[in-house]
């Protein structure tokens, strides 16, 4: 073929598919209807995504309000264990209170008695009276007498040579008393053992 038909068979081509087009889209009612659909898709897209926007919006004023009241719950859990920290002895205060009393009307009694027997008595009363109160408020006696040595209860400050074997790591004597607080050491026992 020359340059002359070619040129001609590519026009021809060209108008075919010119024809083709015009097929699909013969008229304007169809690109105008083509065009709502654009239109309708775009508008349910901006409502979809407002929808969007006012549901994020709403979690985020729910996230503020719950991080708000986490804040003040913190806050406020602050604040009472500080309270209670601070006024925490106020009961066993109030419980000691009385024994004080008892001490200063003991005091008062010694200055005017002469008998030492009743002096004695009144301190053993006023002794047994405290020894109660601590016991009711879960402080005891760590038990030394005859007792093994135990590091978790007992402090050893003097080593005693014993010839019975039977006493070696045994308490021999008790310095100074331990006392636990609800089975919690609060003062070990300063005790000589047994070598």
């Amino acid at each position: 073929m020359d340059d002359n038909n070619k040129k001609q068979h590519n026009i021809h081509d060209e108008a075919v598919e010119a024809s083709e087009v015009m097929d699909v889209m013969p008229n304007e009612e169809v690109s105008e209807g083509a065009e709502v659909e654009g239109v309708d898709e775009i508008e349910s897209l901006k409502n979809l995504l407002q929808q969007r926007d006012e549901e994020l919006e709403k979690q985020k004023k729910e996230y503020l309000f719950l991080m708000a009241e986490f804040d003040n719950f913190r806050k406020r859990n602050v604040r009472e264990r500080s309270e209670l920290l601070k006024n925490a002895a106020e009961g066993v205060i109030k419980g000691l209170l009385p024994i004080v009393d008892d001490f200063e009307r003991g005091l008062v009694a010694i200055k005017d008695s002469s008998d030492a027997d009743a002096v004695k008595e009144g301190m053993e009363l006023i002794y047994n009276k405290l020894v109660k109160y601590l016991e009711q408020n879960g402080v005891k006696e760590i038990p030394t007498k005859d007792a093994d040595f135990d590091t978790e209860y007992h402090e050893a400050i003097a080593m005693v040579p014993v010839e019975d074997p039977a006493l070696k790591n045994k308490v021999i004597d008790t310095v100074s008393k331990g006392y636990t607080l609800n089975d919690k050491v609060i003062r070990h026992a300063k005790v000589a053992v047994g070598q």
